[in-house]
């Protein structure tokens, strides 16, 4: 099993979440999900909206299409891209058309 998948257009990712980190990166994988290290403490939401912009960020669209579908209180999440612009070539995701 793979850690994304695609929706049409939209890119559906499963993210395991680790707050508190010394630096924002992508960190492989923790199972079937992308391992996300964040630099944000998981207080009141702020790792949440940090992992949003984060993601916005490195795949080249506004935090807007950037929605979490699953996992909000988790660190397990899964995370919807719309129509993202990029696609971070270490993370080795294939286009979906």
């Amino acid at each position: 099993m793979s850690f994304y998948r695609w929706q049409g257009k939209d890119l559906v990712i499963a993210c395991h979440l680790q707050p508190r980190a010394s630096k924002d990166e992508f960190a492989g994988l923790h199972g079937d999900s992308l391992k996300v290290r964040i630099k944000a403490p998981p207080v009141e939401g702020k790792a949440n909206a940090y992992l949003m912009k984060f993601l916005a960020k490195c795949f080249g669209v506004p935090r807007r299409n950037v929605e979490i579908i699953g996992g909000e209180l988790s660190r397990e999440k899964r995370i919807r891209i719309i129509a993202p612009a990029i696609l971070p070539d270490m993370l080795g995701i294939e286009t979906g058309e």
